[in-house]
């Protein structure tokens, strides 16, 4: 109902203003092409948006290749208790 009107007091564009928690000017003085520009030109290359960072500073690919080294070395330690536990057991058997 607001944006309809032509004219708006002074009391109740104060109470708009106080609600929205800026100066009653910021209001009288708004400008549609200036605010545009100025959320145009605020972000950037390195802007996130919505939390996801599109230029990570870090290289993916180093992260994915520590990951598989971390998955070798993992499997390998699996590999050796499994060998141990055959070699336990080839022993048990041996002695019966």
């Amino acid at each position: 109902m607001l944006e309809q009107k032509d004219v708006i007091e002074d009391d109740l564009l104060q109470q708009v203003a106080n609600v929205l928690k800026v100066p009653v000017d910021a209001i009288k003085k708004f400008d549609e092409e200036k605010a545009v520009h100025i959320i145009s030109n605020t972000f950037n290359d390195s802007s996130i948006l919505n939390g996801i960072n599109y230029n990570p500073t870090f290289n993916p690919m180093d992260r994915w290749l520590a990951a598989l080294d971390a998955n070798k070395a993992l499997y390998e330690q699996l590999i050796k208790e499994k060998d141990e536990q055959i070699a336990l057991l080839k022993r048990l058997l041996e002695g019966k």
